[in-house]
């Protein structure tokens, strides 16, 4: 987890200027200076949380170290973000003054409950949702799928971050059990293991073991796999843990896809699984070599893409091959989902024309898992961690 050191500063000291605002707002009610006496220890208390976290040396802590960064940085935001939220309502308010007519009355204490209402849906995030597996299935129809493979069932799991939980397997465990529960033919990991290094998820390493399908368990690397997000000594320590990546998923039973394909047969038919490496957006490379994966993209297979990435969907795949179905992750729908009337929103959409669920341009499908885990901020607000059980059916 790499902290950028200007955009921190620049939101300390815009949070500065709203803790002024509030504390000038405060010495208008001398009867209650106690308040301002609270908010101002408060802030400082704020403060000195930001600095901790920034000034912790990343290279002297271990993974649950940086576990208790994420809860810093969270808590310090857990409070910040109400106070915006709160202060764009009180502007709403007093927006006829602009027009030189009175502000609405109440906007001090409809700010405050708008404040109140985001501070505990962010607290519900990190203590409920944030562990409350969704597990989502999605039956998915093609006119040319082998007969043989009508009710295949697939679980595609996604972007667990293992970095994110320390050496604490309970929940990851959990995971591992409501996939096996599930008895899949075939289980497809679409990336983002850990955050930084493949040393987080040695303690993983037993737990993540257990998975089984009768096909295998088929995975392929995301942008936080290839130590892009760590800080490493020299570019030997970084090839040792890429090496050390590959090697850890081949002992747990995992078959990585580094642009490669497989054929998975029932009887006379089969149908092809493809698994790239990830296709990056800058200032990330593109490992991704689709061609290279499966030489002819525009043949008769029944096709499965794995590719981490979901705008490798319109960006390569759709206009250069026939795959069927694409499963992608990555979005995470930036842990921020509503459901408002069947109505999916998320600030994800903002940046990923797909970000979740099942997409279809023309007889090309995709899926997009929102992932099982978190990075960063120890949240997840309505979207819950997903699990997929896709069932292949062939279209009468």
């Amino acid at each position: 987890m790499r902290l950028q050191l200007l955009p921190i500063i620049f939101m300390v000291i815009l949070n500065i200027a709203i803790d002024a605002r509030y504390f000038l707002l405060f010495r208008k009610y001398r009867s209650h200076q106690w308040l301002q006496h609270l908010y101002t220890a408060l802030s400082l208390l704020l403060i000195g949380v930001i600095v901790l976290a920034v000034a912790m040396p990343r290279r002297s802590i271990g993974d649950d170290g940086l576990r208790l960064i994420m809860w810093l940085l969270f808590g310090y935001f857990s409070f910040y973000i109400p106070k915006y939220f709160a202060l764009i309502t009180e502007g709403l308010f007093n927006l006829p003054r602009i027009f030189k007519k009175k502000a609405i009355r109440g906007s001090i204490i409809y700010s405050a409950i708008v404040g109140i209402v985001v501070f505990f849906s962010l607290w519900w995030g990190a203590i409920f949702t944030r562990n409350a597996i969704d597990i989502k299935e999605v039956e998915i129809e093609f006119a040319n799928l082998p007969y043989q493979f009508n009710g295949y069932r697939i679980v595609q799991f996604s972007d667990v971050h293992l970095g994110s939980y320390g050496s604490d397997t309970t929940y990851i465990s959990k995971v591992v059990d409501e996939i096996n529960r599930l008895q899949p033919n075939l289980i497809c990991f679409t990336g983002d293991l850990v955050n930084r290094c493949t040393k987080e998820a040695m303690p993983f390493k037993n737990v993540l073991s257990r998975l089984y399908a009768p096909d295998g368990v088929l995975s392929i690397l995301g942008n936080h796999d290839y130590g892009d997000y760590m800080d490493w000594p020299t570019p030997e320590a970084r090839t040792a843990n890429n090496k050390s990546m590959k090697k850890l998923q081949k002992e747990m039973g995992w078959h990585l896809m580094n642009n490669t394909d497989t054929i998975i047969r029932r009887g006379e038919n089969h149908i092809c699984i493809i698994g790239v490496e990830n296709w990056g957006e800058p200032p990330f490379p593109k490992y991704g070599k689709l061609s290279k994966a499966h030489h002819a993209l525009n043949d008769k297979d029944f096709k499965i893409l794995l590719s981490h990435n979901s705008k490798h969907w319109r960006g390569e795949v759709i206009p250069k091959s026939n795959i069927d179905l694409m499963l992608a992750g990555h979005t995470h729908a930036m842990q921020i989902e509503l459901n408002l009337w069947g109505l999916r929103l998320s600030p994800s959409a903002l940046r990923y024309k797909e970000w979740g669920g099942l997409y279809e341009q023309g007889l090309q499908k995709l899926y997009v898992n929102i992932g099982i885990g978190e990075v960063a901020i120890p949240m997840r607000l309505g979207a819950k961690p997903e699990i997929t059980l896709i069932t292949l059916k062939r279209k009468q």
